[in-house]
């Protein structure tokens, strides 16, 4: 029998199959996060912001790009004990998967050679990023650790959203730079980019709540707009 759905403490109710789904969206779209972005480091055309650093860190360290991406993950979830923000399992989960998935795709995917070549891993790692920000945004598992040292320090100041997110961009890209992360072409068209195809992956992704059916799991939406790991 199937019964109507209802929200209980401002949490939205899920029958199991949605939750399935919302599952594989979570894990398909953190692996396919991982992935493009290793496109975009094969092309050489530079990074999205938060992966310069990991780039510059990776040179400096000797450690892989995928396991600075986890480990600095991690610290900055520590960032949100201060800051009294919450994870979800989508949360832990980017800070698990992503590192994982691009080491993965790198060992895989040899450097591009030529322009042509190079301008396709490009567009290729920009467009897969966006569907994989929709797919893992949609499934409503809570925000990336650096979304939510994001929102964090907009509710701790009281600045806008927009300007700690530019101003935490803009040092993570000029700290990587400085340590050799790769800036360029595909730095700036990402940042173009990202928004529309997020939100344009979103509408194809979305989950709605159950409209009948016996209510498994309830979950919150996420404290904050989620367009980075």
């Amino acid at each position: 029998m199937h019964q109507s759905t209802t929200t209980t403490g401002g949490h939205i109710m899920f029958t199991r199959e949605q939750l399935a789904r919302r599952l594989v969206q979570l894990y398909g779209g953190l692996t396919l996060y991982g992935a493009s972005s290793a496109l975009l480091v094969r092309s050489g055309l530079g990074l999205e912001p938060w992966n310069v650093l990991h780039q510059g860190l990776a040179e400096k360290t000797g450690l892989s790009i995928g396991v600075v991406l986890t480990l600095l993950g991690a610290a900055v979830l520590l960032l949100w004990i201060p800051l009294r923000q919450r994870p979800g399992l989508g949360t832990i989960s980017n800070v698990l998967v992503i590192g994982m998935a691009m080491d993965a795709t790198l060992a895989l995917v040899p450097d591009a050679h030529g322009p042509a070549a190079r301008i396709t891993l490009m567009a290729a790692g920009i467009v897969l990023n966006g569907a994989a920000t929709g797919l893992y945004i949609a499934a409503r598992f809570g925000p990336g650790p650096r979304d939510g040292l994001m929102t964090g320090l907009h509710q701790l100041t009281g600045v806008s959203i927009r300007l700690v997110r530019t101003g935490i961009e803009l040092t993570v890209v000029a700290t990587g730079f400085a340590l050799g992360g790769t800036v360029g072409i595909g730095t700036l068209l990402y940042a173009l980019a990202i928004g529309p195809l997020a939100q344009a992956f979103l509408r194809v992704f979305a989950v709605p709540a159950a409209s009948g059916g016996s209510t498994a799991v309830a979950t919150g939406q996420p404290r904050g707009a989620i367009l980075r790991p």
